[in-house]
């Protein structure tokens, strides 16, 4: 039997399967799934903001792209993930603030985004399904046992990737 863990924002977890990671309120905050396909070990991290140097705070690694992927992939790779083996799916990073006319406020989401692509990309970790942009909120479940990532939009509906 499957258990469902939630991730807060500023978050992150690293599950077995067949246990369920969700996290909520993705607007312009992005989450990152890592799913280890040999191991079926699947982690989870809601970051709130592009990168721990520009920010200038050295606590809450979590919240930053930049050290909260880092520190999921440590996670896993202590519950036995192998980092060769490690896939992304990422969702998220929506534009949730139009309105405002301050530009590094505006474009958070599209900063959000480009940050946890750089890093991926850093790790040498594929990114094979991606969610992100537009105008609206998610909710996104991982699923362990097979690596699928299911979005929920209170205005779109659901949909699998």
């Amino acid at each position: 039997m499957s258990s469902t863990v939630t991730v807060g924002i500023s978050d992150l977890n690293a599950v077995r399967s067949p246990d369920v990671l969700v996290t909520y309120a993705l607007g312009s905050c992005v989450g990152i799934c890592l799913y280890d396909p040999l191991n079926r070990i699947g982690g989870l991290a809601h970051i709130m903001l592009p990168s721990s140097i520009d920010s200038g705070v050295k606590s809450d690694g979590y919240k930053f792209a930049d050290t909260g992927i880092t520190l999921l992939v440590k996670k896993m790779e202590q519950m036995g993930a192998k980092t060769p083996l490690l896939k992304a799916k990422i969702a998220g990073g929506a534009q949730m603030f139009a309105s405002i006319t301050n530009s590094s406020i505006a474009n958070i989401g599209q900063r959000n985004v480009a940050s946890v692509k750089n890093m991926l990309n850093r790790l040498n970790i594929p990114i094979i399904a991606e969610d992100t942009g537009d105008h609206y909120g998610r909710t996104l479940y991982f699923y362990t046992e097979d690596g699928t990532m299911k979005i929920k939009s209170v205005s779109r509906g659901e949909w699998l990737w």
